[in-house]
């Protein structure tokens, strides 16, 4: 496969590496940007200079993946374009911590104390489902609760690691959290929220309400608004942008949300810690795409780390059929998602779908440091996984691997498979499968669960706030 395909605006050019280096990739003192293929390895200019002296405490800045600007207090976006924001550690080399968790990779997260919790992802290597597909190094990355296994995420979702550090920066501002969500991450807010003492206001369509409960009893803190049945993630997510612009609310901000894109990089991170090196593949199932975006940002930190290996691993980034807008544009060699072309009658495809929460109108596609920029940056690749696939694959890892997963989690599986009867991985690449989420059934022996009742309802995106709040 040509490494431009679908790069027509040719961002693996080295004006791209050099704002790649730019963006805190290499540290302040510049070096070299690194490809997916290191044949391609270009050296680079050195990183200029920002004019901004970062306090020798700080743990952090922030740094325009778009035009370099750098910023040491925390937002959501730049002010001189729409490019995402990424971090840029002060330590640049990983040191785990000694906790459980997530809180181990404490170093790449943008909160001051350590979080605690037992929850994070487990990385195994695996025998019968590896054995099946003729693999010799894959490793699944479960999130969700496998006590066996040490997982123990309780909404059986890696949305749990975008929860904690982004209610964790919130924790005393006296501000609400804001946010819309299909399902998966409005339960793993609502849950920590609840834990945390923090008010949440989730803003979820009529499909998702089947999967609103959490592992204990919800408290006043969980403010949960049902929209109307023909309403979908995208029509959420313009209501809760309207309700955070209202004082003392907060927007959970999205992919834009830093908090959230290195929360679920620590996926990432554990699957290379337990391989003790950077994988050459990487497979998820897609809706938004942050969480393929949140993979490159992680594996690049690893890169500048020197200790992993100088090589990015291959993005596998899975839509479900029929709704698959990033999918048709990056097929079709386009920057950009055309509407009429790629997601038609798209509240009628959502319908469609398996897997119905990868479903987003509205994805971080073609902004810069998204999901294009990831996909040209790897060399990957994405795939369109039928409803059928999906399904085939669900029964055949919860046959091998022995324990339930949901449906986005089949549709990565269904991609893997894919991807070695198309023979685009070798049998003895290491490769990291991310199962998003699992083990629901294992979890109900153990707890029970509440279901999350509406506070109040809304037939679409534009109703009086004053009627909802």
């Amino acid at each position: 496969m040509s490494l431009l395909r679908g790069c027509s605006t040719g961002c693996i050019s080295v004006s791209m590496l050099q704002k790649l280096n730019t963006a805190g990739l290499t540290g302040q003192d510049g070096g070299t940007a690194v490809t997916a293929d290191t044949s391609l390895t270009t050296s680079v200019l050195p990183v200029p200079d920002s004019g901004i002296k970062q306090p020798s405490d700080l743990k952090y800045e922030l740094v325009c993946t778009g035009c370099s600007s750098v910023y040491l207090e925390d937002r959501l976006k730049c002010d001189s374009d729409t490019a995402l924001l990424r971090t840029n550690y002060s330590k640049k080399q990983l040191e785990l911590k000694s906790v459980p968790g997530m809180g181990r990779f404490h170093d790449w997260l943008p909160v001051n104390d350590i979080i605690k919790t037992d929850s994070g992802p487990v990385t195994f290597k695996s025998t019968e489902l590896a054995a099946e597909l003729g693999l010799n190094n894959l490793y699944i990355s479960f999130n969700g609760y496998w006590p066996e296994k040490g997982g123990f995420i309780k909404t059986c979702s890696f949305k749990e690691l975008e929860a904690f550090p982004t209610i964790g920066k919130l924790m005393g501002s006296q501000k609400s959290l804001v946010l819309a969500s299909a399902g998966n991450t409005a339960r793993a807010f609502a849950h920590v929220a609840a834990m945390k003492g923090v008010r949440v206001y989730i803003v979820v369509p009529a499909s998702g309400m089947a999967r609103m409960w959490i592992p204990e009893e919800p408290n006043r803190n969980i403010h949960v608004i049902q929209m109307g049945k023909n309403c979908d993630y995208t029509d959420s997510i313009h209501l809760a942008d309207r309700i955070a612009s209202l004082p003392d609310m907060q927007a959970e901000g999205g992919a834009r949300n830093v908090a959230r894109r290195d929360g679920m990089g620590t996926v990432l991170l554990d699957s290379a810690v337990t391989m003790k090196r950077l994988p050459d593949h990487y497979f998820q199932a897609v809706g938004s795409g942050t969480g393929g975006i949140a993979a490159w940002e992680a594996s690049l930190r690893l890169v500048d780390d020197g200790r992993f290996g100088m090589k990015l691993p291959r993005l596998h980034l899975a839509q479900n059929l029929p709704f698959a807008p990033m999918l048709n544009a990056w097929e079709a060699g386009r920057h950009d998602i055309i509407n009429e072309i790629d997601m038609p009658d798209p509240k009628k495809l959502i319908h469609e779908m398996y897997a119905d929460i990868l479903s987003n109108r509205e994805p971080p596609y073609s902004v810069g440091g998204g999901v294009y920029d990831a996909l040209c940056a790897t060399n990957g690749e994405m795939y369109g996984i039928t409803n059928n696939d999906a399904r085939k694959a669900l029964e055949l890892f919860e046959r091998l691997e022995g324990i339930d997963i949901f449906p986005p989690a089949a549709v990565a599986v269904a991609a893997l498979v894919k991807a070695v009867e198309n023979q685009e991985v070798d049998k003895d690449e290491h490769i990291s499968l991310n199962i998003t989420g699992g083990g629901l059934k294992r979890l109900e022996e153990d707890f029970t669960l509440y279901n999350i009742e509406p506070a109040a309802f809304a037939e679409n995106a534009m109703v009086p706030l004053e009627n909802i709040i």
